[in-house]
C-alpha cells in the first residue's frame, strides 16, 4: 500500500490490486493556509489506522511547506482535539475561518 499525493489530495493505493482505498482532501483558503476537508476509507479497510496515516501525510506535508491547517472534517477536528502535538499547525484564527467556510457551503 502507498500513499500517494496528487494536487489536494492525498490517498491510499494498493499496487496489486490497481484499487485506491481512502483519501484526504484538502483546500486553499488563503494563502498560507489549508483547510483539511474531507477523510475517507474503504469500509473493508476501516480500523487499521489508514486515516491516521492520511491525516500524518498532510500534516507532514502542512509543516514542510509552512501551511498552517483549519480542520473541517470531523476526522480532523477530533485529531486536533485529541492530539496536542499538531496543534501547532492550527492556523491563529482557525475558529474563525472554520465558520466563515461553513457560512460559505
Amino acid at each position: 500500500m502507498e500513499i500517494r499525493h496528487n494536487e489536494d489530495r492525498f490517498y491510499l493505493y494498493e499496487p496489486d490490486t490497481g484499487k485506491e482505498i481512502g483519501e484526504i482532501t484538502y483546500s486553499t483558503v488563503k494563502e498560507g493556509v489549508i483547510a483539511i476537508d474531507h477523510t475517507r476509507v474503504d469500509d473493508s479497510y476501516r480500523g487499521h489506522g489508514l486515516a491516521g496515516k492520511l491525516l500524518n501525510a498532510l500534516l507532514d506535508y502542512a509543516d514542510l511547506k509552512d501551511l498552517k491547517v483549519v480542520p473541517v472534517c470531523e476526522y480532523a477536528k477530533a485529531a486536533f482535539k485529541n492530539k496536542p502535538e499538531i496543534r501547532f499547525l492550527l492556523a491563529d484564527n482557525y475558529q474563525q475561518l472554520l465558520k466563515d467556510l461553513e457560512e460559505e457551503k
